[in-house]
């Protein structure tokens, strides 16, 4: 019988409502998700990384104490974790940590891409290697550092017999372009959930709509929809990634002080998540006809947004990646399990049609506990 070895994957993300935590066994190179913990942010840290997304500038106090919070918060789940399983962190071989992006920039001059959570304070707390910063390499060799979830997908999703889309609904939408006579794809579409959170947080003091069932009340204003539609990133060609920074609160307040009729707060959801799901099934008929489209993310739990994908692609069976193996809240930990693993091994990634970079490169640098 081959031998186990674990790893655990770590990831706060784009929607910043907690910290996800995956314990994962790899036998032969394939990982098997063995079991999870989701850590919730407590509120005062999670206004603390909101203002560190929101705001063009903070101090340097601010941003110091907030990584070293966020890699003490990641330490704990994984230690919660462990402990919930009867596991010692001497049978992890290594933390896989995303951190929390702050800022994403893949544009130049000078692009970069910031993301926090210590991975000292990770590796010291938990007495586990970690690896983490795994964007900066790809961005050194050209790349846009983001996002990294297709390339897990394309391991993990590929199939020989079906033309397959991989559709990612965090804060912000990806696709994964999974077809076997076409290159392999996979860029960020435009926002997921981040614009529909802002709003029902405004209106309802909610942090996401369940389910859409507050955007299922109202009806999508045509003329909104194509106000929110005519946006430079949405015609840019692949590869392209994007963030917070870009689509926002702040991005949507002025595409609606521009807007000159009257419109309900449950439609102006109701168009969002219509902006939502018009921007990834037009990305996906840009690039092919698939028989097989998986979603996976948060995005996966809403079913007025699955349904309206649904409805816009006829000729495809859409469906959850659960469908295909993996739950869809844990496909992004389990990415950067693999991640970690792959960066033991000194296995390099080709991110090329995916991030453009230059060349195949090993992505991730390495945190010993001691």
């Amino acid at each position: 019988m081959p031998e186990k070895t674990y790893f655990i994957g770590l990831i706060s993300g784009t929607s910043i409502d907690g910290i996800d935590c995956a314990l994962v066994s790899f036998t032969n190179g394939f990982p098997t998700l063995e079991a999870t913990l989701t850590q919730k942010y407590k509120p005062d840290l999670r206004d603390k990384i909101f203002t560190l997304c929101e705001q063009n500038e903070v101090s340097l106090k601010l941003l110091g104490e907030t990584d070293i919070a966020i890699g003490l918060c990641f330490a704990d789940v994984v230690r919660q974790l462990l402990s919930d399983q009867n596991l010692d962190a001497t049978q992890i071989k290594a933390i896989g940590s995303h951190g929390q992006t702050i800022f994403h920039k893949p544009q130049q001059p000078l692009p970069f891409s910031l993301q926090i959570g210590d991975p000292n304070t990770i590796a010291f707390a938990t007495g586990i290697t970690t690896v983490a910063d795994f964007r900066r390499k790809d961005m050194a060799a050209g790349g846009q550092g983001a996002p990294l979830a297709p390339l897990f997908h394309r391991f993990f999703f590929n199939s020989a017999a079906h033309n397959r889309v991989i559709v990612n609904l965090g804060g912000i939408a990806n696709i994964s372009v999974l077809a076997p006579e076409q290159t392999y794809l996979g860029y960020d579409t435009g926002p997921a959930n981040v614009l529909m959170d802002y709003w029902v947080n405004k209106h309802k003091q909610l942090a996401y709509d369940d389910d859409g069932n507050w955007a299922a009340t109202g009806a999508v204003n045509a003329d909104l929809l194509e106000l929110l539609m005519d946006e430079l990133y949405f015609s840019k060609p692949e590869p392209k990634s994007t963030g917070r920074e870009y689509f926002n609160g702040d991005w949507l307040e002025g595409k609606l002080s521009h807007f000159n009729q009257t419109c309900d707060a449950a439609d102006v959801q109701a168009t969002l998540l219509e902006l939502t799901a018009t921007t990834v099934v037009t990305e996906i008929e840009n690039q092919l006809s698939p028989d097989q489209v998986f979603i996976c993310g948060g995005g996966a739990y809403n079913s007025t947004l699955v349904n309206r994908i649904d409805e816009l692609l006829p000729d495809s069976q859409v469906d959850s990646t659960e469908y295909i193996g993996l739950a869809p809240d844990w496909v992004e930990a389990v990415t950067f399990a693999w991640l970690a693993q792959q960066r033991l091994g000194k296995n390099p990634v080709d991110s090329r049609s995916v991030t453009g970079a230059s060349c195949e490169v090993v992505l991730g640098g390495v945190y010993l506990p001691g």
